[in-house]
């Protein structure tokens, strides 16, 4: 008989969360922790990374790891600091946008985007590798989930190339990664957010926590932002027993923009 408790169970679990002390990546953090699991808290500041593993271990274990996993010393640092600790979950979810206009995007821009939207989430894959393996179960397998966007759905009214281009590349990142990984017993997912209250919202589109989702990004379902719950729903299922089966999909979480709209 099936178990609804049991079914979406994360308690005692591993998970590491790249850009977890803002945006998006604060949301999952606190949502995979409040349900029961141990958080690796990866950021690049010192002050933040410390303020919210304090934050995190007031609930449940939380440990942090100061790290520019742009870089290959950064994610040297983070393979250094796991050691030989088993990791069910890692949720690359650090990223970042730039204007690239075709007119006159500089390489630099370009590289910058893709480099941490695409190249860092199969490095730090790479480096953790030893540890999703040491975790991963028949029955209940290890999971890496990367963070795209609905950029990767629709091309929008932004002039982000690199954007756009290094969230779709993540798509089929992640189906190639689910493909080669499946016989170690470890599943690769995505999630494609619509608009969430983040940094980067509030740099490129002047929306912040508490605004109105702007035209043209109204969800169908209810004119607003996405909500913790509705990013860390998404993730805990894919964590769970409910998703232990999946393995190479992605799921818009936009409250049907783009999708239906």
């Amino acid at each position: 008989m099936i178990n609804p408790v049991t079914l979406f169970d994360i308690s005692g679990k591993s998970a590491m969360i790249t850009g977890a002390t803002s945006g998006i990546g604060r949301m999952i953090a606190e949502g995979l922790s409040a349900a029961g699991a141990r958080i690796w808290v990866v950021a690049r500041t010192d002050d933040d990374v410390a303020a919210m593993t304090e934050s995190l271990s007031q609930q449940g274990g939380a440990q942090g790891i100061v790290a520019d996993i742009a870089t290959a010393e950064g994610i040297a640092a983070v393979r250094e600091a796991l050691g030989d600790a088993a990791l069910n979950i890692l949720v690359n979810n650090a990223g970042t946008n730039r204007d690239t206009p075709l007119a006159e995007s500089r390489r630099e821009d370009f590289d910058a985007v893709l480099g941490l939207n695409l190249s860092t989430p199969f490095h730090l894959v790479q480096a953790v590798l030893p540890n999703l393996r040491t975790a991963a179960q028949k029955d209940d397998p290890a999971r890496v989930i990367n963070i795209s966007s609905v950029a990767s759905i629709h091309p929008g009214g932004y002039e982000n190339y690199a954007y756009s281009a290094s969230k779709t590349g993540l798509l089929m990142l992640t189906r190639h990664l689910g493909r080669k990984l499946a016989s170690d017993d470890i599943t690769v997912n995505a999630i494609a957010p619509g608009l969430f209250p983040s940094r980067l919202t509030e740099t490129f589109m002047g929306v912040g926590a508490g605004d109105d989702a702007p035209k043209g990004f109204q969800s169908p379902i209810a004119q607003r932002m996405g909500t913790p719950e509705d990013i860390a729903g998404a993730i805990i299922y894919l964590s769970s027993r409910a998703g232990a089966w999946v393995s190479g999909i992605t799921i818009p979480v936009a409250g049907g923009v783009f999708t239906v709209s």
